[in-house]
């Protein structure tokens, strides 16, 4: 009997070997206005790699064999290793060479912490677990750069080169460096850290220390350093504590195990405990948590420009999917509910680039509006922007079908990443909670921010109400501020988002935008406004197809 062959239509061809920059109009302009064009071709040269099937395949490799402890070498010596899949030390050795983990530092040229700002938002769309150790090398270097023991690492602090091995830092040719502040019974209440600190000699800022107790969250643990807060005569510092002791031995911070997460499965955080484990005082005594909490705003931005990442490659893989895939006849991009779902997605996408690149530059100047923004919008932004990458993630995987729900392609990835940089620094009422500290504790920059605000809103009704309410609450109460922090964040982060489009983007995205965020309740899903109009212009910006 002879079978017929089975004819299978209307499949999505793999997305490939396209530019993750050139094919980016709102990076590509965010980069040129906020003083970073030099480096384009950079840019374009990374865009260009990450785009490749290679680079994908590496991606799904380091996540699918994720790292794994080895805490007894074979003789029963502790060794406290962590072992890490080759495809993680491919896309660690291309962050180094670009200077991801200390360019915002160490570059000659203009606008080094929007060129760093790109280059994450780049790396992060493909494989975004390698983001944590280059946000913490790179949040510690000024914390580090006040301290005598910087004029020794600096050179391995800014070397571009990666170095996996595992070695005291005299045979390296690199180093990374990490963090270690959560405990179990605390989380981010800091205050009750149980970690102690007892002097080696006479103690004080630069004095050698042994700490005793653990950590929950050590963020990566292989690390030839972290940044460590424990207590010590009543009072909370900051340690740096090397992974090699300065005698050549191991130091003395045990795996207790690597933790199972959800996602940012490439990357390793560990539980470990400190057994008399040898530390440096660093930073004033007693300042630990201040010292940290500034190590963190940096890390902050990250977890912005990380989920802004994860919001344009979630939207290029559903607007690519949406281009081929046909239903009831047409393609998928062509249904008018469909195309009003995507042209949301694509608003959300540019706004939070827009905002991303634009608090990257902030962190360059010391202008009043520049340390508002780094001292009060960036925890907004953090709250706002990760809130709305799980939404925008969970929405994009919808546009695959069952297709999207299957480990075969990369969606389920995007998807279990999008929650961690809510979660990690500073989960969303920590955010708020600081957004309402820096507005009572920093009355000159809150003023700066809000005058600010209100008078670019001023000629735009939906916006200069918002504005004059936001003013309202800015200056209210304490009880009455918590009881709305969250509005409070939520509208300090639209407000900005939607006079950088009015002032930078197409008319239609700008307009898009200020009717869907101001003119109803339409924030709870995407794609409940109406963009019938600005939705070509929406969709042809967002992708080529």
């Amino acid at each position: 009997m002879k079978w017929s062959t089975h004819e299978v239509e209307n499949q999505v061809p793999e997305l490939g070997d396209y530019n993750l920059y050139e094919s980016d109009p709102a990076l590509r302009e965010a980069v040129a206005r906020e003083g970073a064009s030099a480096r384009e071709h950079e840019f374009i040269e990374y865009g260009a790699w990450l785009g490749t099937a290679e680079a994908a395949e590496l991606a799904r490799q380091a996540n699918a064999n994720p790292p794994w402890a080895e805490r007894f070498d074979r003789r029963g010596f502790r060794v406290d290793k962590v072992h890490f899949h080759p495809a993680w030390h491919v896309f660690m050795g291309k962050a180094f060479s670009w200077g991801m983990h200390c360019g915002a530092w160490s570059s000659a040229e203009p606008g080094p912490q929007v060129a760093r700002a790109a280059f994450y938002l780049l790396h992060g769309q493909i494989e975004a677990g390698t983001l944590c150790p280059l946000t913490m090398t790179s949040a510690a270097i000024p914390l580090l750069g006040r301290e005598v023991l910087y004029e020794s690492l600096r050179p391995l602090l800014f070397s571009r080169v990666y170095d996996p091995s595992d070695s005291p830092l005299q045979a390296k040719k690199s180093m990374l460096v990490g963090m270690g502040m959560t405990e179990k019974q605390g989380g981010s209440d800091l205050r009750s850290t149980t970690t102690r600190a007892i002097p080696l000699g006479k103690g004080g800022r630069g004095a050698d220390y042994s700490l005793i107790g653990h950590k929950w969250f050590f963020s990566v643990p292989n690390s030839d350093a972290h940044l460590v807060l424990a207590q010590h005569e009543e009072q909370h510092s900051c340690f740096y504590v090397p992974r090699w002791q300065p005698d050549g031995s191991l130091n003395r911070v045990h795996i207790q195990r690597l933790k199972d997460k959800l996602g940012n499965r490439s990357n390793a955080s560990a539980e470990v405990e400190f057994v008399e484990a040898y530390g440096v005082l660093v930073g004033e005594p007693g300042r630990g948590i201040a010292t940290l909490v500034e190590m963190a705003s940096l890390t902050r931005l990250d977890c912005v420009l990380g989920s802004t990442a994860l919001m344009r490659q979630a939207l290029v893989q559903a607007l690519h999917h949406a281009s081929h895939r046909k239903a009831f006849g047409k393609r998928l991009a062509e249904q008018p509910l469909m195309r009003a779902v995507l042209a949301d997605l694509a608003l959300e996408s540019e706004a939070a680039t827009t905002l991303a690149l634009r608090l990257a530059r902030a962190f360059e100047g010391e202008g009043p509006l520049d340390l508002a923004y780094r001292r009060i919008l960036t925890p907004a932004a953090k709250f706002w922007i990760c809130k709305r990458a799980v939404g925008l993630t969970a929405e994009c995987m919808e546009v695959w079908g069952g297709n999207g729900y299957v480990e075969d392609g990369p969606m389920p990835r995007l998807f279990r990443e999008a929650p961690v940089n809510a979660i990690w620094e500073g989960s969303g009422n920590v955010m708020c909670l600081d957004v309402l500290r820096g507005l009572r504790r920093e009355p000159e920059l809150a003023g700066a921010l809000i005058d600010a605000l209100v008078s670019e809103s001023s000629d735009e009704p939906l916006l200069s109400q918002r504005a004059e309410l936001l003013a309202t609450l800015a200056s209210a109460d304490e009880a009455t501020q918590q009881g709305c922090a969250r509005h409070i964040a939520q509208w300090l982060v639209l407000l900005v988002q939607a006079n950088l489009l009015r002032r930078h983007a197409p008319s239609e995205v700008a307009d898009a935008f200020l009717k869907s965020r101001f003119g109803g309740p339409t924030l709870a899903l995407h794609g409940l406004a109406d963009h019938a109009e600005a939705a070509p212009a929406l969709l042809r910006r967002a992708w080529y197809e």
